[in-house]
């Protein structure tokens, strides 16, 4: 039996493969896990058509019956987003999908692993995993961080979700060797808000800059993914005080139902778009079209400086 990998190239992204152009990995979770429906296929079009604007090429992962896609069709996006039996797929998880041909939505870390894969170079998502509170006792990290520091797949996000234990992340990605770079920000930003109240290790303020970074940092080979953290808008930004105290909530209420592992985030996301009524959504949507249009300006800088090097 062959252990070699197909990939299925979306047609757009086969063209700009041939071309050495800019692509974009763009992540399934926020599809499949992330947001309700029709919200979630509304967003995932206009992702791709925010990449696409600022010069690259977007290249949506998931797995479908089984298969690797990287590169949906509009309906192969419209299916996925109505689609119930999916998987929230991190790395682990995808052999065991693909043998039983299922079907799963990818979150950051298998976003990454595919995307390594595939040859794309930089990942737009809207906030990464990380340690979640009350981890000492736990014991629950995202396989994210740790990805982070076997990948070389640069990820642009808004920070961490502010669900999570911020400065335990910011130690754990610290550890694992992970560059974090703030873009036009002193400050290492928490979703929903601009500022977590903790600074970033870096801050560059131009595309190109961090497009040159990914070029040094690859070429020391130090073999990590590199952290770009790119604010919410200030115009979509949370008001810090409320969204905290909604956030508090939502894990009382995670904590009294017993809901643990991979049902944490979508349940208090959820719970804190019901709370929040729905201006945690319309920030989530927000922040993650500004990620995709900064992923593609670096991913546009990027391809020019690969392609001199040639």
């Amino acid at each position: 039996m062959s252990t070699s990998i197909s990939i299925r190239y979306g047609s757009e992204v086969a063209a700009a493969r041939q071309a050495n152009g800019p692509i974009v990995a763009l992540e399934s979770t926020i599809i499949t896990h992330g947001m309700p429906y029709p919200a979630n296929l509304e967003t995932a079009r206009a992702l791709e058509q925010t990449v696409r604007d600022n010069g690259a090429t977007p290249a949506t992962i998931a797995i479908m019956a089984g298969k690797i896609f990287v590169g949906l069709d509009d309906d192969q996006l419209a299916v996925l987003a109505q689609s119930k039996d999916v998987v929230k797929a991190s790395g682990r998880d995808l052999a065991a999908i693909m043998v039983r041909k299922g079907w799963g939505g990818t979150t950051v870390s298998a976003t990454m692993r595919i995307a390594s894969l595939a040859g794309i170079d930089i990942f737009a998502t809207g906030g990464v995993g990380g340690v979640h509170r009350g981890a000492e006792a736990s014991f629950d990290i995202s396989a994210d961080l740790v990805e982070l520091g076997q990948t070389g797949t640069t990820v642009v996000c808004a920070g961490v979700k502010s669900i999570l234990d911020i400065p335990k992340t910011l130690e754990y990605v610290e550890t694992q060797r992970v560059p974090v770079i703030a873009f036009g920000s002193d400050d290492f930003p928490a979703f929903y808000t601009r500022s977590s109240g903790l600074k970033a290790d870096h801050r560059l303020d131009r595309p190109e800059e961090i497009a040159e970074a990914m070029i040094i940092h690859a070429g020391l080979g130090s073999g990590t993914g590199i952290l770009v953290a790119n604010p919410i808008p200030e115009a979509d930004a949370l008001d810090p005080a409320f969204i905290d105290r909604t956030i508090a909530e939502a894990v009382t209420e995670a904590e009294g139902k017993g809901i643990a592992r991979k049902e944490v985030t979508p349940f208090l996301l959820e719970r804190i778009n019901q709370l929040s009524e729905g201006r945690s959504l319309k920030a989530n949507i927000a922040l993650v079209k500004n990620n995709a249009a900064l992923a593609a300006r670096i991913a546009v800088a990027h391809s020019r400086l690969k392609n001199q090097q040639k």
